[in-house]
């Protein structure tokens, strides 16, 4: 007789099963990479009571309340406020002027002279607003850039 008792043959036990917690977050979903929110291009500002002498070159919009004598070359929009006064070649997506600008508007997409805008100088646009009692004395060009790039022939092509 024995002295312990020989447990019985059972069956094989189960695996133990592992099941992820329901209250954290599914990490296999977020294995993209997770981008910054795209914040809107940024405002840069010449206040009223400033003067600049110089050249502004950037990808940003920029506010002009004072007074700034240099070019101007931007990607984004440029505001010249009422009151200030701007000397030097422009160049910019769209161009804003209440103010007061002695120079060329070489390149934009948009110009907008509001009734208190002067303007000393030549614009060359793809359009052009402007309101009543607003002032320009210059050689204006808008429009044509689409009519320009259809009659050039393409190169290699048969005239």
């Amino acid at each position: 007789m024995a002295i312990w008792k020989d447990p019985a043959p059972a069956s094989k036990p189960e695996p133990a099963r592992f099941d992820p917690p329901t209250h954290l977050p599914d990490l296999a979903a977020q294995s993209a990479p997770v981008r910054a929110v795209e914040t809107p291009a940024r405002e840069s500002v010449i206040a009223a009571d400033l003067s600049i002498e110089g050249k502004i070159e950037g990808a940003g919009h920029v506010r002009i309340a004072g007074k700034f004598k240099g070019d101007i070359k931007v990607q984004g929009n440029l505001t010249i406020d009422q009151g200030a006064k701007v000397s030097g070649s422009v160049t910019a997506g769209k161009v804003t002027l209440a103010g007061e600008l002695d120079g060329n508007i070489t390149s934009a997409q948009h110009v907008e002279l509001l009734a208190s805008g002067a303007l000393n100088g030549d614009i060359k646009a793809g359009s052009l607003t402007v309101a009543a009692g607003s002032r320009i004395r210059g050689h204006v060009e808008c429009g044509w850039e689409k009519d320009a790039k259809a009659a050039k022939p393409e190169p290699g092509a048969a005239a």
